[in-house]
């Protein structure tokens, strides 16, 4: 996955960036040697991306829920963490990196997901390698990924599940929705969507594409909130969301520059796109929103942070800064149109604008990865031709947002007739602090 150097040997279009120090070595067939300042790097990456599932996600959403679900989120966001990591040791990490039976070029079940011969984490020891850190770092890492991604969906459906019903659909979304398209894009030679060529550095399609669709689709499963559009439903905490947002925008930095996978110029370059492109959808979401309501929102300027490190996230491998600011200045201006006129006009109760910014941002740059990755653009990317490559990362996203929206709609309406998805109405009035914890975010 990512900047791994070994495939990028194998990857038609592979990132290039610092990973060309790498070639002559590899071509040689040596074996890769534990690099401490790599492995310090990842250990640190990977406590970055944990931090923004908690707290950075669980205050990000439970900052724009109304009081009386504060709680919900918080621990909807908890759990998901405990219950993914489990899943993630006994088959995650082997349905999604197992590369037995794998063959480059070649269709088959082992190029969309892994075999289970990683279960409970078979084989892996304290000097197991994957290039120059530890594997069981480079485990670590992938399952902060993991669960960040099913955490995002929970914003589309916010103050209205069943949390026996989250509980079981994040584990079976996991499973058969997150955990191939892993393996599809990362997995190395014989992936499906590898092989075809798709450029996602960071998971602009394993995760950002993958989780808005899921979460549009499970809004419009679910329903709306009682009383939504007419009864105001403001954000009861604004604080909570600044402060979760600038753990995201911190944790970001291991989110894109982890990925990596080393500590070089590949990692420094996507850690100065990353913080360019969000700069410039901050001010591209702020600067549309005071010319349409002669205003500009704290609400609007995190969400147009969100909206830019979700945009930079697929192409902070191999896009310049100059790229990276238009990026983050078109996803800024687009995600306030599709997440406040799109939403209003079509009715759809995407609670927290899961599909408005992570969905739309995340198309954006799963597309404009291909083009911002030449040369001739600034970019750092083996990319010939500039239509090519726009097709190849268009097939990608188009097919991510297929697979993740039949997929959960399929899980969706199984578990909403084995258990149900949705509290009943007096559940929903008193809030599913109290409905489904029996307590309350504030004693007042």
């Amino acid at each position: 996955m990512r900047s791994d150097r070994l495939l990028a040997l194998r990857r038609p279009a592979a990132f290039l960036g610092g990973l060309l120090f790498a070639l002559p070595v590899f071509a040689q067939g040596a074996t890769p040697k534990l690099d401490s300042g790599d492995t310090a790097w990842m250990l640190t990456a990977s406590m970055l991306v944990l931090l923004m599932t908690i707290p950075g996600l669980a205050l990000f959403y439970g900052g724009m829920v109304r009081a009386k679900n504060l709680l919900s989120v918080l621990m909807q966001c908890f759990a998901i963490t405990a219950l993914v990591t489990v899943l993630w040791m006994v088959y995650g990490y082997s349905l999604a990196f197992s590369t037995e039976g794998m063959h480059a070029g070649q269709v088959d079940l082992h190029s969309i997901v892994g075999g289970l011969d990683r279960f409970m984490l078979a084989g892996l020891k304290p000097d197991s390698l994957y290039n120059t850190v530890p594997e069981s770092v480079f485990v670590m890492f992938q399952l902060t990924f993991a669960i960040i991604t099913p955490a995002l969906i929970i914003g589309a459906f916010a103050e209205r599940m069943k949390f026996s019903a989250l509980l079981w659909f994040s584990g079976l979304w996991l499973t058969f929705v997150y955990l191939p398209m892993a393996h599809m894009v990362w997995g190395g030679p014989g992936s499906l969507l590898g092989d075809l060529g798709v450029l996602d550095f960071a998971g602009g399609t394993v995760v950002h594409i993958n989780a808005g669709i899921a979460g549009l689709v499970a809004c419009l499963v679910i329903g709306k909130r009682k009383g939504y559009p007419t009864t105001p439903m403001p954000p009861h905490n604004l604080g909570y969301t600044v402060i979760g947002a600038s753990l995201l925008w911190l944790g970001w930095f291991g989110f894109n520059a982890g990925s990596a996978v080393a500590s070089n110029g590949s990692a420094g370059m996507a850690m100065l796109v990353t913080q360019i492109a969000t700069a410039g959808a901050v001010i591209g979401w702020t600067a549309v929103e005071w010319l349409v309501h002669k205003r500009p929102s704290v609400l609007g300027a995190v969400s147009g942070a969100v909206a830019g490190l979700v945009a930079v996230t697929p192409a902070s491998g191999t896009c310049g800064p100059g790229g990276a600011l238009v990026l983050g200045l078109i996803a800024g201006a687009v995600c306030f149109f599709t997440a406040t006129k799109l939403k209003n006009k079509l009715g759809y109760d995407d609670s927290l604008d899961v599909f408005g910014v992570h969905a739309i941002a995340g198309i954006i740059g799963g597309l404009l990865t291909g083009p911002l990755a030449a040369a001739t653009l600034g970019g750092f990317g083996n990319v010939t031709s500039l239509g090519g490559q726009l097709w190849i990362q268009a097939k990608g996203v188009g097919f991510t947002i297929v697979w993740s929206a039949v997929l959960s709609y399929a899980i969706l309406k199984i578990l909403d007739i084995a258990i149900g998805l949705r509290v009943d109405a007096e559940q929903e009035q008193i809030g599913l602090d109290l409905s489904q914890h029996e307590e309350k975010g504030y004693n007042f």
